[in-house]
């Protein structure tokens, strides 16, 4: 009985120390002993395995996913020898490749080509292709796609079924007579064995690496296919059946709503960390907001965060930003001419039978119509002055950019003396001008949904129009791949005078004629001024062009020209403004896109 009463009070007194022990230690009282020797070893291994776990976390990880917005649905056209805008762009971008690139320099590098050779005169380019490239559904990259690209856009039909990129063929030797359907063997492109390809030019080249840069089709897929029917086939529509060698293939879509891109696991430069991007159309006005939150992971091209957001994204925690100058410029252009009813039909451009838009004719009238314009008001007012007025057509980030041209400062005076001298005036007191025949004349300004800036922008014209005198109606504005149909490829006398456009420009080369020259698709203005043809290829024509001194002066020449003519009022150059959420890594912006090698882009949250 003793011994169980003894060792009783014992436990009795143990708990109670253990228990006096605990309350002095949560009290942040030190209890004066000395700490186990086993405990510290313990808490050094916890904060060794915690540092380990940082350490594996601190590099790329496989797997997850990302979104980004975009404020345009894609036209819908996913094939890079017919694809339009920077939409349909955006997927593109991950899908497909060239055989060169671009580094941060602006200058070449290799691609699917590791390497090339350029002839002593500069008219042959032999490029060496990668090996154990595959396409998205298996089949081997092989010279034979490169020379089945170029061949396609060069093929007769190839401008009649809605192709653009003709400037990319046209310096190539042969092209003339492949594209007239004289032969049908293209001199311009061949290919030495299955992993060589040449490229022959008619004359010596300034830049061939720039015209060897086109995105690569895969032959296996359209062969068999007519040129005219290239626009509409499933490879160019259809999600899973669109083929690229890019580290994302365009696996599935809600029209309109979000474009699925699904990881290449077998990609050439290794496979991609993240499993999947999702584009979501968004309406730019709820972007912001989708950021904060989280649903979205990134905004880029074509016009990232608004700058009137700035200061607000700027502020999200979970945010960074990238602010950089636009690779391009948003414009006012004049509807110079129209292709006949004939033509539209066919998809010629021919600029023997245009017909002249009588409304914006004037040189007078374009220049009166540059000074009416408050620029600096739309870069102040709508950028919050993220950007910049601009009166030359090439990007600022080139050699061959200048501000040595006429600059139409905002004037209301100089506007309403050139209208008064060209004839245009007022003549029955009701405060707007009529044409020299004393007709109603009427400005139709047409403009696209999406862009809100650009959206916002057209009242503020028509206002610094009318406050000349100058009467304009605002069309009701249509969604992008509806208007740039009717101003690009339905513009036969469609009533439109003006109309509102940003141009991304290629970052290749400065060569302006892919958009100004007289038959450029893109010259939606058609502009016929056989002078500006004449300074455009002045600058490409070896040997003098071989000379970048001589090049700048002839593009200076130019620019000059293009200010003076005036096809387009060049209204600013915004300012890129890029976001993404910071669990995404891998980030390294180029001067003209977010989007670079997209395969190193990974999630620290990865499951």
């Amino acid at each position: 009985m003793l011994n169980k009463k003894f060792w009783y009070v014992l436990l009795v007194l143990t708990l109670f120390a253990f228990l006096l022990a605990a309350c002095n230690s949560e009290s942040g009282e030190d209890p004066g002993a000395e700490e186990d020797p086993g405990t510290e070893e313990q808490e050094e291994n916890n904060e060794q395995e915690e540092e380990e776990e940082e350490t594996e976390q601190e590099g790329p990880v496989e797997g997850g996913s990302i979104v980004g917005a975009m404020d345009t649905a894609p036209a819908g056209v996913f094939n890079p020898i017919f694809y339009s805008e920077a939409y349909e762009a955006n997927i593109l971008d991950f899908t497909h490749e060239a055989l060169v690139s671009q580094n941060n320099s602006l200058e070449f590098i290799p691609s699917l080509a590791h390497d090339w050779e350029i002839n002593e005169d500069q008219t042959e380019i032999t490029l060496f292709l990668e090996e154990g490239v595959k396409w998205h559904d298996g089949e081997d990259f092989t010279a034979d796609d490169v020379v089945f690209t170029y061949k396609s856009i060069a093929s007769p039909g190839y401008t009649e079924a809605g192709g653009i990129r003709t400037e990319y063929v046209t310096p190539l030797k042969g092209y003339e007579a492949f594209n007239a359907g004289e032969t049908e063997e293209f001199e311009g492109v061949t290919a030495v064995d299955d992993y060589t390809v040449k490229f022959t030019f008619a004359e010596p080249n300034v830049n061939p690496l720039y015209y060897v840069g086109f995105p690569i089709i895969p032959e296996h897929v359209f062969a068999d296919v007519a040129i005219a029917d290239m626009p509409t086939h499933e490879a160019t529509l259809n999600p899973g059946k669109v083929i690229g060698t890019g580290p994302f293939a365009f696996t599935d879509m809600v029209e309109r709503e979000q474009y699925v891109l699904t990881r290449n696991e077998d990609y050439w430069k290794g496979k991609p960390y993240l499993e999947q991007i999702t584009w979501k159309v968004v309406d730019q006005s709820v972007i912001t907001s989708l950021l904060e939150t989280g649903e979205i992971d990134f905004v880029a091209d074509p016009n990232g965060v608004p700058a009137a957001d700035y200061e607000m994204v700027a502020g999200y925690e979970n945010v960074e930003m990238i602010e950089q100058t636009d690779f391009g410029y948003q414009l006012m252009g004049f509807k110079l001419n129209y292709r006949t009813k004939e033509d539209v039909e066919s998809g010629a451009i021919n600029p023997d039978n245009w017909e002249e838009n009588p409304d914006v004719a004037d040189q007078k009238v374009r220049q009166a119509i540059a000074y009416a314009i408050d620029r600096p008001g739309l870069v102040e007012g709508l950028l919050y002055g993220r950007g910049s007025v601009i009166n030359a057509p090439i990007a600022q980030q080139f050699w061959a950019y200048t501000e040595d041209v006429p600059q139409y400062e905002h004037s209301t005076e100089e506007a309403e003396a050139l209208l008064d001298e060209a004839g245009y005036v007022d003549t029955n007191d009701d405060g707007f001008r009529e044409n020299p025949d004393g007709e109603e004349w009427v400005l139709e300004l047409a403009y696209p949904t999406g862009n809100k800036i650009r959206e916002r922008s057209a009242p503020v014209i028509q206002e610094n129009l009318e406050a000349v005198g100058i009467k304009v109606n605002l069309q009701q504005p249509k969604e992008m791949s509806a208007y740039i149909n009717d101003i690009m490829t339905k513009d036969t006398n469609n009533g439109v005078d003006l109309y509102l456009l940003g141009w991304s420009l290629g970052s290749g080369d400065p060569d302006p004629s892919g958009l100004w020259n007289i038959e450029a698709a893109y010259n939606i203005s058609r502009w016929n001024n056989p002078e500006s043809d004449e300074l455009i290829f002045k600058a490409l024509e070896a040997p003098d062009a071989f000379d970048q001194e001589f090049r700048k002066k002839t593009y200076q020449e130019w620019q000059e020209l293009f200010a003076t003519d005036l096809p387009a009022v060049l209204l600013y150059a915004q300012n890129k403004i890029y976001a993404f959420n910071k669990r995404l890594n891998g980030i390294e912006p180029l001067p003209y896109s977010m989007i670079n090698d997209p395969h190193l882009w990974w999630v620290d949250d990865a499951q």
